[in-house]
């Protein structure tokens, strides 16, 4: 097996407080989200929308530091940001850190041939195995080596490092808080997914109105 590509991290923001345990805990939504059936508060309006209040907008410009600063961490080591995002994701897939290669493209929203390709590259680095199911040999199943392991541990550091710098400011509740909000807008984009799905796969229930 390859040795792992040594890298020391050194913390750049030591002064801030660190994740503690209940930092696993998503704060979850009181209410359960339901699909839509009535207008809701209308936040964003034509006339008056701007970009700087665009929810999309901010978040992807979040992701972005957020990214640039772990590359930036992660310089001594020779990966792409897919392919770190793919063995983060199967870091946290499932038992063992073990997913099959179709959930886990799923999930990352990746091509199935160039997912199979990039699964070949960790492979060839030694931080990923690949092996079929024994309960269907059509199924192969990825897990992490143990150079991966060790690798997604370091992430674990630098991840925590760079969320903390850009919480920097906040308290304590105010992180839970976020988390919570967060948390609310992801059950309302799932409970909008689900409706579409439902209307889609029963069309003519959908469309029929109460006379």
């Amino acid at each position: 097996m390859p040795t792992l590509l040594k890298w020391q991290y050194v913390p750049q923001h030591a002064s801030l407080w660190q994740v503690t345990p209940e930092a696993d805990t998503v704060p979850k939504s009181k209410s359960k989200p339901e699909p839509c059936t009535s207008s809701p508060v209308q936040f964003y309006r034509p006339e008056t929308y701007q970009r700087c209040q665009s929810l999309g907008w901010m978040l992807r410009k979040l992701k972005q530091s957020i990214t640039r600063q772990a590359s930036l961490r992660l310089q001594g080591v020779a990966l792409t940001h897919s392919q770190l995002a793919t063995l983060i994701t199967l870091r946290h897939s499932g038992p063992n850190s073990t997913s099959s290669s179709v959930q886990l493209a799923r999930e990352l929203e990746v091509d199935a041939g160039a997912f199979t390709r990039l699964l070949d590259r960790l492979e060839a680095k030694g931080l990923i195995q690949r092996e079929r199911s024994e309960q269907d040999r059509r199924v192969v199943m990825v897990s992490l080596s143990e150079d991966g392991m060790q690798l997604t541990s370091q992430m674990h550091t630098v991840l925590s490092d760079v969320f903390n710098a850009h919480l920097s400011g906040f308290s304590h509740e105010e992180w839970l808080l976020l988390l919570s909000l967060l948390q609310r807008m992801i059950d309302n984009g799932e409970a909008l997914e689900k409706a579409q799905a439902q209307a889609s796969a029963n069309p003519q229930a959908h469309n029929t109105r109460t006379p």
